[in-house]
């Protein structure tokens, strides 16, 4: 996946209502976080034209990730978002195969780029802002997809997926790599000291793999006072805390399972039922968070993670005749090529304990829950065949999380069901991971601190209060393009009209759109 959201200019002092900053003498205008909305959007390509994006205050301009054709950083004048256009490109076809993120710290614009082999290590090449020439070129783990600054721009980080090849006869290992920006040196961390991690339940799934080859970092945030680094490890449902002092792995935390019955929250699990209909959630059957995109911010003294719990499987496919797919044990398929490996099944088809699902045939139908698709890698704990328990992909929702990774608040069903009252709502998603969280910005907007989160398969976006983070308060929903994939929230004092800005960059029709609230009358 790619890099999903860059804060831009979260301030270290609370802004409150109409206050002036003595520092800058900025008066922070009086605006309402409820009320976001279009300014304008531009088309700058088309699908891959406009996954990820960022922004630099001091030139105004936006940097937006553009693999329509030859990979290219474009270049948008952001001075006057109303009419704001393209004025340049940086080509990367000389660095690698594509770009997959760019990030703006202090006087640089950093790339994360990918080698013409996937597996292969790629680079983070480093652009000075002021006239866009190359400052350094600086090796990365395999597939830096993702790359982010700390917030006093003193390191740049890049999550290494070190994803395996298509017919999964290579897997690199996962890794971050923490660079130094002065001076421009790095440090590549793997996960080979965790591998006792998996005998202890922390969740690896691929085919002979042991932990450190089986994790993919897939998004890195900062805390606020730039200390410590937050780093998703989607697949694996867990986060790693990385001290960026001693630049040394901490921890891995797991992130456990959202219990639907539990909680009350209910799902639309079906989309074969030909409505969309909300429904209790059988015991047993739990969701795995899994999230994308994460962002650190800061209340009341305290680090928090924000989430979006997207989910993903694993599905790896390559070209091949079937003799070949078979000869290296893999499923053959006439449209689909040769499978190598994958974790995910429909619920129907998963042999269920009948003590830990007594209405275990109902609950298969298509227009029950037969449709939703499971990890058929869990769920059987004494390997005889028989599930007593169902993971599902993603907790369709978004979570905040304390510094040290323990659960704080989740936004339960909330964000499907705003999505249906506001006529959003995708059916036909219903049985993969519904409206797909997949990013996430924070940001401070008239003394509030407002979350953004990117629901890729219904084009929207979630605006919510956080500022008190046990109590995430729901405010509105954003219509975007097709596939929101990067999130940049600009603050009042950062932004070139002085006033909070959202940016929104989709994937699957190349569009950049720019959201500004109202000001209270």
């Amino acid at each position: 996946m790619k890099q999903l959201f860059t804060l831009v200019g979260l301030l270290s002092m609370a802004i409150i209502y109409s206050a002036c900053d003595e520092e800058t003498g900025f008066k922070a205008p009086d605006e309402n976080p409820s009320t976001f909305s279009e300014v304008a959007h531009i088309t700058i390509g088309g699908e891959t034209a406009a996954e990820i994006a960022d922004f630099d205050p001091k030139t105004k301009q936006l940097f937006v990730v553009n693999n329509d054709g030859e990979s290219r950083i474009d270049v948008i004048d952001l001075s006057d978002p109303a009419t704001m256009s393209k004025t340049g490109s940086i080509s990367i076809a000389s660095y690698g195969a594509g770009v997959n993120s760019v990030a703006v710290g202090g006087d640089y614009l950093a790339a994360a780029i990918e080698a013409e082999t996937k597996t292969d290590n790629g680079k983070i090449v480093v652009f000075n802002l002021s006239d866009l020439t190359e400052v350094a070129v600086i090796n990365a783990g395999a597939l830096p997809d993702m790359v982010t600054f700390s917030p006093d721009a003193k390191y740049i980080l890049s999550a290494n997926e070190g994803e395996p090849s298509d017919d999964y006869k290579t897997d690199p290992i996962g890794s971050v790599t923490v660079v130094m920006v002065d001076g421009f040196t790095s440090t590549t961390l793997d996960f080979t000291s965790f591998n006792s991690f998996q005998a202890e339940g922390f969740r690896v799934s691929g085919p002979d793999a042991d932990l450190a080859h089986d994790i993919e970092p897939e998004y890195i945030t900062v805390s606020p006072d730039s200390k410590t680094a937050y780093v998703a490890l989607q697949e694996n449902n867990g986060m790693a805390i990385i001290d960026l002092e001693t630049q040394k792995i901490t921890s891995l935390v797991s992130l456990g399972l959202k219990n639907y019955a539990a909680n009350g929250d209910q799902v639309d699990p079906s989309d074969e039922d030909d409505k969309i209909e909300f429904r209790d959630v059988p015991a047993n059957i739990f969701g795995v968070y899994m999230p994308d995109g994460i962002a650190a911010f800061e209340v009341g003294g305290e680090t928090y993670v924000i989430s979006a719990n997207e989910g993903d499987g694993r599905e790896y496919l390559y070209d091949a005749d079937e003799a070949t797919c078979d000869a290296n044990g893999g499923d053959y398929d006439e449209d689909d090529g040769c499978l190598a490996y994958g974790d995910e099944e429909r619920l129907k088809k998963l042999d269920l304990l009948e003590s830990a699902f007594a209405n275990a045939d109902d609950i298969q139908e298509d227009e029950a829950f037969g449709r939703w698709k499971a990890m058929k890698t869990d769920g059987d704990s004494d390997s005889d065949g028989l599930y007593e328990k169902v993971y599902t992909y993603g907790a369709r929702s978004f979570s905040i999380w304390d510094a040290e990774g323990k659960l704080v608040a989740d936004s339960g069903d909330e964000l499907e069901k705003a999505v249906h009252a506001a006529g959003l709502y995708d059916d036909g998603r219903s049985d993969d991971k519904g409206v797909e969280p997949e990013g996430v910005a924070v940001g401070e907007v008239n003394g509030k601190m407002i979350a953004f989160i990117g629901l890729e398969r219904v084009d929207a976006i979630a605006v919510y209060d956080v500022s008190v983070p046990s109590s995430p308060m729901f405010l509105s929903i954003l219509e975007t393009g097709d596939a929101p994939e990067g999130l940049v929230f600009i603050s009042a004092e950062d932004s070139p009209v002085d006033k909070s800005l959202l940016v929104v960059s989709c994937e699957d029709d190349g569009t950049v759109w720019v959201y500004s609230p109202e000001v209270f009358m």
